[in-house]
C-alpha cells in the first residue's frame, strides 16, 4: 500500500489587521495583499470612524459597538480599492475584507471598554481561526527606551497597542508580528516569507 503524504500550503493562511493610522496607504498596501498569493484576512481598524465614537459622551457599552461599527466603516474602506468583503468567521480563498460587527455582536467575546482595541479584535479572530496575526501599524513595532524590541514574551506596557492585547496573545499563543505597514516593500517581503524588521510577540516562532 503507497501512503500519500499531503505536503503543508505554501502559503499559509494569516490574519492581517491594518491600523486606521494607515488610512493613506490603503491604496499602496491593497495591491501587495491581493498579488500575495495567500489566503488573507483583513481586519480593519476603526480609525477616524472610531476616533468619532470616542467623542460622543455615551456607556461603555454604546461606545464598545459604536467602535466595532466604525471597523466596519473602514473595512468598506478598505474594499473600495478592489478587496472582497466577509462577514463570516473563517479562513478565506483569497484576500478579504473581513466586516467585525454581526459576528463581535452575536458572539460578544471581549470586555466593553477603551481597553479593548481592533487590535485585540484582530487578535480574537486569530485565536479563533488558529493562524498567525500580522499587525500592520504606522510604527516599526514596539520601543523601549528609544530601541526596538524585536521579541516580547512578557506583557509590557505600551501605547502601540491597547492593554489587552498583549497579555491576550500570550495566553492564547497566537503567533504575532508588528511592522510598519506604511513601508510596503517591507510588508512585500514579510509576505513573502522573509525576515523584516519588526516585534514579534510570544515564546515560540
Amino acid at each position: 500500500m503507497v501512503r500519500k503524504f499531503q505536503s503543508p500550503p505554501a502559503s499559509p493562511p494569516l490574519v492581517v489587521k491594518i491600523g486606521g493610522s494607515l488610512y493613506n496607504c490603503v491604496p499602496d498596501l491593497v495591491p501587495v495583499l491581493l498579488a500575495s498569493g495567500r489566503p488573507l484576512l483583513i481586519v480593519p481598524g476603526g480609525g477616524m470612524f472610531a476616533d468619532a465614537a470616542r467623542k460622543c459622551r455615551v456607556d461603555d457599552d454604546s461606545a464598545h459597538w459604536m467602535a466595532i461599527a466604525a471597523m466596519d466603516q473602514y473595512g468598506w474602506y478598505i474594499a473600495s480599492h478592489g478587496m472582497m468583503t466577509t462577514t463570516l468567521l473563517q479562513t478565506p480563498n483569497r484576500p478579504s475584507v473581513f466586516l467585525p460587527y454581526c459576528s463581535v455582536r452575536q458572539h460578544d467575546p471581549l470586555p466593553h471598554s477603551w481597553d479593548v482595541t481592533s487590535d485585540s479584535i484582530a487578535a480574537w479572530v486569530a485565536n479563533l481561526l488558529g493562524v498567525d496575526l500580522l499587525l500592520l501599524k504606522s510604527v516599526d513595532g514596539i520601543v523601549e527606551q528609544g530601541s526596538l524590541v524585536k521579541q516580547i514574551t512578557f506583557p509590557v506596557k505600551t501605547e502601540v497597542v491597547d492593554p489587552f492585547f498583549i497579555p491576550f496573545i500570550l495566553k492564547m499563543k497566537v503567533r504575532t508580528t508588528i511592522i510598519n505597514g506604511s513601508c510596503i516593500d517591507r510588508v512585500e517581503k514579510f509576505l513573502r516569507g522573509e525576515t523584516v524588521s519588526g516585534t514579534m510577540i510570544g515564546t515560540t516562532f
